[in-house]
């Protein structure tokens, strides 16, 4: 049993990757909240709009070390959903901070739903993803180098 950078690489993208089941969990949460009128649309952006920059940062963050660490399989599974979240990001509402969800438009029924569903469909590739690190971790601890 050898302690690598992949080994290292692993254990750090399982813990990020907690960190961003949370994220989406709170994602579907909030947009549920604005679905059924417990929030209004301001706070909730305003709420939501922070979250964004931390959530693309910490998944690329783990994927840097992936690169680094020559997982080149990991980083394919990973690549669409960066490429997602670049074009999310580049096709934001025009807004005077950092974010994706534009208070004036969020309450339209086609933009609720498609918020819902990134949220669902961000929270089942994170949680897939966290075992296949799980996986990951325990293949390159018990691998003979």
């Amino acid at each position: 049993m050898s302690f690598t950078f992949a080994a290292f690489s692993y254990i750090s993208g399982l813990i990020l990757d907690a960190f961003l089941i949370f994220f989406a969990v709170f994602h579907v949460i909030a947009f549920d909240e604005l679905k059924t009128d417990f929030k209004n649309p301001i706070d909730q952006c305003n709420t939501l709009n922070p979250l964004v920059l931390p959530e693309y940062g910490v998944h690329l963050a783990f994927n840097v070390l992936f690169l680094i660490a020559g997982e080149w399989l990991t980083l394919l599974l990973n690549a669409p959903l960066i490429a997602y979240h670049i074009y999310r990001y580049k096709t934001r509402p025009i807004m005077s901070g950092p974010g994706l969800y534009d208070p004036t438009t969020i309450m339209n029924a086609d933009q609720l739903s498609r918020a819902m569903r990134e949220g669902w469909i961000k929270l089942g590739f994170y949680l897939l993803s966290f075992f296949y690190y799980l996986y990951g971790m325990i293949y390159s601890l018990i691998q003979n180098p």
